[in-house]
This record gives C-alpha cells, structure tokens and sequence, in this order.
C-alpha cells in the first residue's frame, strides 16, 4: 500500500505539472480518474493529502478554491514568455540545425504544460540564411569550453571551400594546434578565439569550420593580457590584422551608438554644440566600414587618411 501511495504521488506530480496550467486547473474528480487509469483505486482524502506532500516538498500547487476545488502548477523553473524568447533564439540561429532546432524546441516543451507547450509551435522567418547540416558543431564546442576551462590545448582540421562550392580539408588536412581563449558570438556564428601554433599569435577559427576537435594534455600557451570583450570591439567582424588607432567626427544624436559599439569608456570629447570627437581602436575593413555608412553622414572618419580612402574606395565600388 505504502509502494502504491508513492507511485500515486509520483504520478499527481507529473500529471499535474504536464496538463495543468492557470487556465487549465484539474478538479479532485480529474485526478482520481487518472489515478484509475493508472491502475490507482483512491479516494477524495488521498488526493488532499497528495496535495499538501507535494506543495510541502516545494511544488508551487494552486488551489482555486469553488464548490468545487481546482488545482494547477503556478510558478515554473520557465515562465511561458521565457520559453518563447527561448524557442525564438533556438528557431532563428543559424548555429544550430534544423534537426537540432526541432528537438531542442520539443524539448523545451516538456517545462511547461500541454497547452502552453502548443504555444510554442513558433516560426522565425530569417533574412534568407541558411541553417547548417552539420550537428558536430555542439560537440565541438563542448570539446573547446571544456579545454578553456582546463587551459588544455585542442587540435582540429579546419574546412575550406573550392571554386564548385565542395567543402574540402585545408592545408591537406593539416592538424592546428590551439590554446582556445574564449568563444566569441558574432554574426550569429561562433568563433574559437586563442594562440594557434601555425601562425604564432592570438587567431580565431570559426567553430562550423573546424572539424575533428581533440583534446591534448599539453598546457595552453597563455596571453596574460587578452581580453576577450576588448578583442570583440576592437576586431569588427573578426578581421584582426593591422589594427589602427582612427578618428570619428560624430553628430551629438548618435553617441548611444557610438557607446554600444565601443562601451562606456570610449575617449569622447566635445567638439562644438553638434559634434564630439570618438577616438577609437578598429581593424579597417568592411565591417567597420559598412557600420559607418549605417548612419549616412552622421559619423565621419576624420583620420588617419588612409583609412578614410580605403572608405571612399569602398564606397565607389558599392556604386
């Protein structure tokens, strides 16, 4: 009798926490009927008494007290909205794969209720990016925060693709050596960024390029002096090489954005009534470039001046 009041107990818990919601609360009669269906002869005063173990072992259990009593799960380890924003994130990633994104999704499903979950069934149109095919990518980037957290070395082989578009090995299927820093989020791709042996500094590959990703024993090489928020505002779009100290004559208006893309302490000072100075760190390239067009005019490249021809260079190619 004691082994049938526990699995009873199991079974309200479950019973209540997959069907039960704030619209959707179960009566005493719902679950003594399933209770029967499990198998479970009881009657009305074992279910209170179900009741109160599990709302004393934690489980937020509200009662809505009528002529005849309703019960349903109120607080969740999910509220409805969280799992949604979640769901979006899953949905709209091109990180993740079709296949994935669909299991993650019905995974999510399962902390919250029936009817809730149902809501869920969410479809986040892209801007024509393409998911990937490849479900590595999570081991992958397992293997790399595991190495970070041990400051262990990994190897990998890294991908490339032919004129024809087929995906090949680089190098031949030369093996990189790699003490991973950091994984950096960027462009809706992740980057594995550390010390590659191959190129003698600090470099970075992305993660759905890498292949094969091992562990090593070796120690990481370390770089005492990395900071992995001030590579991401320094390095637009992941273009690391000839960093260069560049000028911005920018209208008062856009200075939120300025501080968005650079932090709080970007060096600022006021040039008159309608324009500050920013001066900032950046690799010219495209991306920096392209940020800067965003805001037609608004933000000017005052020096160096051949960081402002290789902009206007851009720009008549883009016309």
């Amino acid at each position: 009798m004691k082994n049938e009041s526990q699995y009873g107990l199991l079974l309200l818990q479950r019973y209540l926490y997959e069907h039960t919601d704030d619209q959707h609360p179960a009566s005493v009669a719902d679950i003594l009927a399933f209770w029967r269906e499990c198998g479970i002869q009881a009657g009305r005063k074992s279910v209170y008494s179900a009741i109160e173990v599990l709302q004393s072992s934690g489980m937020d259990i509200v009662c809505v007290k009528s002529t005849q009593n309703r019960y349903f799960v109120g607080e969740r380890l999910f509220e409805l909205p969280e799992l949604k924003l979640l769901v979006d994130a899953v949905e709209s990633s091109r990180f993740i794969t079709a296949k994935k994104s669909e299991r993650l999704i019905e995974k999510l499903g399962k902390l919250t209720s029936e009817s809730h979950a149902r809501q869920l069934d969410r479809h986040i149109y892209m801007d024509g990016t393409a998911k990937p095919e490849n479900e590595c990518i999570y081991y992958s980037v397992d293997e790399i925060h595991n190495a970070i957290q041990k400051k262990r070395q990994i190897t990998f082989q890294y991908y490339e693709y032919t004129p024809q578009k087929e995906k090949i090995l680089k190098h031949n299927g030369y093996r990189y050596q790699f003490s991973p820093y950091a994984l950096i989020w960027s462009r809706d791709c992740y980057y594995a960024v550390g010390w590659s042996e191959k190129h003698g500094k600090i470099a970075q590959f992305r993660v759905d390029r890498m292949t094969a990703v091992e562990p090593l024993e070796h120690t990481a090489v370390q770089t005492p002096d990395f900071d992995p928020a001030e590579y991401v505002r320094k390095v637009f779009g992941m273009y690391p090489d000839n960093l260069c100290t560049v000028e911005l004559l920018c209208d008062n208006e856009i200075m939120r954005s300025v501080i968005d893309r650079f932090g709080e302490n970007v060096q600022t000072e006021t040039v008159d009534e309608q324009h500050f100075r920013a001066t900032v760190e950046v690799a010219p390239s495209p991306p920096f470039f392209s940020w800067v067009f965003t805001f037609s005019g608004k933000i000017r490249i005052v020096s160096p001046a051949a960081v402002l021809e290789q902009m206007r260079d851009m720009a008549a190619w883009l016309k």
